[in-house]
């Protein structure tokens, strides 16, 4: 995760990938712009000692999860490897590399003004722009043509008092729980159908060589079969 201290703006930078057939349908825009939103409300919901993007193992990767799509996320930079179990008939949403900015009025260094939708985009548009080496892989098999760009709908995060952005504006006195908006996201994400029944080896890679940033995330993923009788 990287943070701004003069506006409440962060990165995350997410490597997750997966099997499927290549030949699978890509989900509608509004389908992908709805997930990437329901993304942020989970991952900003969570605390971080059970946050799944502070996860060094993988023994956080159920927390907040219900339905039938689950939510992956990766590291905020450098090399994680994590083990996770998913019940067979899950869909898998996820970025690859993924930047939000939300409008927090006296909070983490911000003035007292909101800050508009379209500067919220303008602001977080470059580092989107600059991303490379964009990779999905399961068991060392590329998967490219379900990598999309996706830009959210405006819409609210709800933050509970021990949060992600809590350290990194701690010189600017915390973020205090609340519900926070305008937020908008930008990204490369990837809206997976069920895996298969089984074990695999995701591997994935993002970069932005002008930020120096780099994600590299493995998972050990077990697709456990789910008895319906």
């Amino acid at each position: 995760m990287k943070s701004n201290t003069r506006r409440f703006i962060t990165v995350v930078a997410i490597c997750l990938g997966l099997m499927i057939s290549l030949n699978m349908p890509c989900a509608d825009a509004q389908s992908l712009q709805d997930l990437s939103t329901q993304w942020w409300q989970w991952v900003l919901s969570i605390p971080p000692s059970a946050n799944p993007l502070t996860d060094t193992t993988g023994a956080d990767c159920m927390v907040g999860q219900r339905g039938a799509t689950w939510f992956l996320a990766g590291n905020g930079g450098g090399t994680t490897t994590r083990t996770c179990s998913i019940p067979q008939g899950t869909m898998l949403f996820f970025p690859v590399i993924n930047f939000v900015n939300v409008n927090t009025p006296n909070v983490c260094g911000q003035d007292a003004n909101n800050i508009p939708v379209a500067t919220l985009r303008a602001q977080i548009a470059p580092f989107i722009d600059g991303a490379s080496k964009l990779s999905v892989k399961v068991d060392n098999k590329e998967v490219k043509n379900l990598l999309q760009r996706v830009q959210s709908s405006v819409f609210a995060v709800a933050l509970p008092e021990d949060n992600v952005f809590d350290a990194p504006c701690a010189s600017l006195g915390g973020v205090p729980a609340g519900i926070y908006s305008p937020a908008v996201d930008d990204g490369f994400y990837v809206d997976l159908p069920p895996l298969p029944v089984g074990k695999h080896t995701l591997h994935f890679h993002a970069e932005n060589t002008g930020a120096g940033f780099v994600v590299d995330v493995t998972y050990n993923l077990t697709v456990v079969p789910v008895s319906l009788q």
